[in-house]
């Protein structure tokens, strides 16, 4: 977007020097990121003490990544599912490490005891 502004020439100089940006628009631009991380980082501090840990972080992802795959499979398949799928998760060097869903259903195994067998 074009904009003019009026900026003081003492301070554009003095952050050029000290940033080491070559125009005044890198210089702007990066200002304005800055203001957009700390909005970012005061919203995280907002929320101290307010979040409890749960104390089971690999369940937790495991549990994530099991929905992820699965909402990936049912959208390869053509399927309705909620949510939204994360980016990373479609991501083909990704999709290696997944094993593809059964297409044949295969026999359950029995756990009965054989009749007529001894143990």
């Amino acid at each position: 977007m074009r904009t003019n502004i009026v900026i003081d020439d003492k301070l554009m100089a003095d952050v050029m020097g000290m940033g080491g940006f070559k125009t005044k628009r890198e210089a702007v631009e990066e200002g304005l990121r800055m203001v957009k991380r700390r909005m970012v980082y005061d919203g995280l501090r907002a929320l101290r003490g307010k979040l409890q840990w749960i104390g089971d972080d690999e369940a937790a992802w495991a549990k994530y990544r099991e929905e992820q795959i699965a909402k990936v499979q049912a959208q390869a398949a053509g399927l309705p599912f909620e949510g939204e799928i994360d980016p990373i998760f479609l991501d083909p060097s990704f999709r290696l490490h997944v094993q593809p869903a059964p297409t044949v259903q295969e026999p359950a195994a029995s756990y009965a005891p054989a009749v007529g067998k001894a143990p």
